[in-house]
């Protein structure tokens, strides 16, 4: 399978590739963020422990002087300059020789004020600084009350913030090693399933490529279930073009027919124009205008019934439709009933656009002060797949001999009104075209009432469990 820039499986292959190298990352970042908040916590807990130690080994003696000697258990508060420290001070009257720990010895340990940062219900406080040579500490700071004199005692326990951040370093070096590894093999997997994967639309290409070279006629073989369908419908566009073109070489005989009187009639009366010569040839130009687009809609039609490439989600244009009349027809109210959410209608966009164009249009033109346009579905008991649309207004209506006059093409029951007289049977031809049906009738207010029955594709139908 070829891997150019316009190849599938190479834009497959990217995007899964894209996508799973930017969840690998943030993968890592989360479970990093999450292993350097956990090792937060426990260098906090860990000078928590160190403090309390701290407080529970001194004590004042009958000199009112600090005694005692903490055994935290770690060397780097013996030796000096490692960022572990601890400290224990009188507090406000009570004055007293400090207790340090050897690793801090004379060197005096910077603190910040309380305004700063304050103690905590439990009357203690944690805050970050540099020492006197450049570390970064962590500082655990509590102060107590030791002997009934009212001593309080301020006791600070401090340790070197580059053990959390060596921590941190480690584990990320395993980690991204992992995970490369891992993203590596996945990529490699996944680059190996898709290729396999899309194989057979390499047979299908194959195919294509012998119907185009006239080595076959219609796309042969076995192909997966998910590929089926497409080489059936393949196979029904070919047979439908074979049918196209005898049909349009029938079409164009009758169009060249259609057009040679109009045409003539405007050859001989453009040599002597007047304004009553001039409207006959704005009527036979209509006319022969008519006759083309007719022939040609019923040519394209009939090119894309059969196949699954008409498709039209019909709310979206009934909206889009329905909002341009209001914008023409601001003295109008519209409303809009959609009973059948999702529908989509198996026909050409323009075609539907066409239809309700002409209707909504008609029905402004004779509308006192609503339309309604109504979407819902619809069971023809023939197995076909159909939806109804109704548009209807609250204008004087027509009577039935009148709609079968309206039905005809340029008949105009309204000679005061603008119009060709075209608008109602290019709506019944293209509706018929695509096996349908409109039917006119007087709606509840008396309007105008047109009813299409339209063909629909099929939606799958909910399980009952």
């Amino acid at each position: 399978m070829g891997l150019g820039t316009q190849s599938l499986t190479l834009r497959v292959v990217l995007s899964v590739s894209v996508w799973a190298i930017a969840g690998l990352v943030v993968i890592a970042i989360a479970i990093s963020t999450l292993y350097r908040r956990d090792a937060e916590k426990s260098f906090r807990d860990l000078l928590r422990a160190h403090l309390f130690n701290v407080v529970n080994s001194v004590s004042i003696n009958e000199n009112r002087q600090l005694t005692g000697r903490p055994e935290l258990g770690d060397l780097q508060f013996s030796q000096p300059g490692t960022g572990w420290y601890w400290i224990a001070e009188g507090v406000g009257q009570y004055k007293t020789t400090p207790l340090v720990s050897p690793s801090l010895g004379a060197t005096p340990l910077p603190e910040k004020s309380v305004s700063e940062v304050p103690f905590d219900i439990r009357f203690q406080r944690f805050y970050d600084m540099k020492d006197t040579l450049g570390n970064n500490i962590s500082v655990a700071e509590t102060e107590v009350e030791l002997d009934d004199q009212g001593d309080i005692v301020r006791f600070r326990v401090t340790g070197n913030k580059a053990v959390v951040e060596a921590s941190v370093s480690a584990f990320n070096r395993s980690l991204y090693l992992a995970l490369t590894i891992f993203g590596a093999g996945s990529l490699l997997a996944n680059a190996l399933a898709i290729l396999i994967g899309l194989r057979p639309l390499d047979r299908v290409r194959n195919a294509l490529e012998n119907i185009r070279a006239g080595r076959a006629e219609r796309l042969e073989g076995r192909f997966p279930s998910e590929i089926r369908p497409l080489a059936n419908e393949v196979n029904a566009l070919i047979d439908n073009n074979r049918r196209i073109i005898e049909r349009a070489r029938m079409q164009v005989g009758n169009l060249a027919h259609s057009l040679k009187t109009p045409i003539a009639v405007l050859i001989n009366e453009a040599h002597a124009m007047t304004p009553a010569h001039g409207a006959l040839v704005k009527q036979q130009a209509e006319a022969m205008q008519s006759q083309v687009q007719s022939y040609l809609n019923r040519a394209r039609i009939a090119a894309q019934r059969e196949t699954v490439l008409a498709r039209t989600e019909a709310r979206p244009v009934l909206d889009r439709i329905v909002r341009v009349m209001q914008k023409l027809n601001r003295e109008l109210e519209f409303e809009m009933d959609d009973s059948a959410p999702g529908t989509v209608f198996a026909m050409e966009q323009q075609d539907i656009e066409e239809i309700l164009g002409n209707l909504l249009e008609n029905a402004a033109r004779f509308a006192k002060a609503s339309i309604r346009v109504a979407l819902a579905e619809f069971d023809p008991q023939d197995g076909r797949d159909m939806a109804q649309l109704i548009i209807e207004d609250d204008g004087p209506g027509l009577e039935p001999d009148e709609i079968k006059e309206a039905l005809k093409r340029g008949r105009r029951l309204d000679e005061s009104r603008p119009g060709s007289g075209l608008g109602l049977s290019i709506v019944s031809e293209i509706v018929s075209e695509y096996s349908g049906l409109l039917d006119l009738s007087r709606g509840p207010t008396g309007g105008l009432r047109a009813t299409l029955i339209l063909p629909i594709v099929a939606q799958e139908k909910p399980k009952r469990g």
